[in-house]
């Protein structure tokens, strides 16, 4: 299983689990952009797409930097289009971008809302709708096209949408996209899934939410791994589906999952949301 020479789109990439997913590509051979809006240091958020691409060609990858705002449909295009110019094409879509703000409904601002919806839905929508020519020429000539989101399964609970309804909107509207898409191209043999995580994972911007405990969390590397499993699956075979990233690995025989813990040792994690 490996990903060498596949050419991979991968928005918000910079830094946490999206960069994650990219050095475990790299480190196969696979050909990555990063596409993403940071390219000077935040004073809170270490990481730009610059600092990533050397991540990345350090691992064993060809990086590639591309800044761009997911708020902007011209944007996307041209930045899709120049990943497609240098690599000779796209095999693989990671939707990874995503905006979060965990208020109730009379607490969150227009201005939030907006956020959430033009980065996860719109822009999930619109980098899919611009990335999929090119994974049809990809399923074409036999190169195993997917699209991975990292979004949650879909569930109808009540429980799920009472404490922050605009996220939870925002976040099963890019889910939703896998669901349509799905079969949508099936017959096009592209691949459409998604993958959660069980647990709260470790990365820079859940450290900035108030009261988190990331010693109860888990290391962005564990959907790093799932993702290459996945992306790894026939794509007219495997798509479709809403995975959960231990489940993943269950079902590749990885059931210790010690390594992947902030904190070895650890049995009772943050759980993530919307898994029942």
């Amino acid at each position: 299983m490996s990903l060498a020479g596949k050419k991979i789109f991968i928005t918000g990439g910079s830094r946490g689990i999206g960069l994650a997913i990219a050095l475990r590509a790299a480190a196969d051979g696979a050909m990555i952009a990063i596409a993403a809006k940071t390219t000077e240091p935040h004073p809170k958020l270490p990481g730009t797409i610059f600092s990533a691409v050397e991540e990345i060609n350090r691992a064993g990858g060809k990086g590639l930097a591309i800044q761009c705002d997911l708020r902007d449909e011209n944007q996307i295009v041209e930045s899709v289009e120049r990943a497609a110019s240098e690599f000779g094409g796209l095999d693989i879509l990671i939707n990874n971008a995503s905006a979060i703000n965990l208020t109730n409904t009379e607490s969150t601002p227009a201005k939030r809302f907006d956020l959430m919806f033009d980065v996860n839905v719109r822009g999930t929508f619109l980098t899919s709708q611009a990335v999929i020519p090119h994974l049809k020429k990809s399923g074409k000539e036999g190169r195993n096209p997917h699209v991975l989101t990292l979004s949650p399964p879909l569930s109808m609970k009540a429980h799920w949408f009472k404490n922050h309804v605009a996220y939870t909107m925002a976040k099963y509207g890019m889910s939703m996209c896998v669901l349509g898409m799905s079969a949508e191209f099936k017959r096009d043999g592209i691949a459409f899934n998604a993958l959660w995580p069980r647990t709260a994972i470790d990365t820079a911007a859940l450290q900035m939410i108030p009261g988190v405990d990331t010693a109860l969390c888990r290391k962005p590397e564990i959907l790093a791994d799932s993702a290459h499993y996945i992306l790894n699956r026939p794509s007219g075979e495997c798509t479709g589906n809403f995975f959960v990233d231990d489940e993943v690995l269950a079902s590749e025989g990885i059931t210790d999952l010690d390594k992947y813990a902030v904190v070895p040792g650890t049995k009772d994690f943050l759980l993530d949301f919307f898994l029942d």
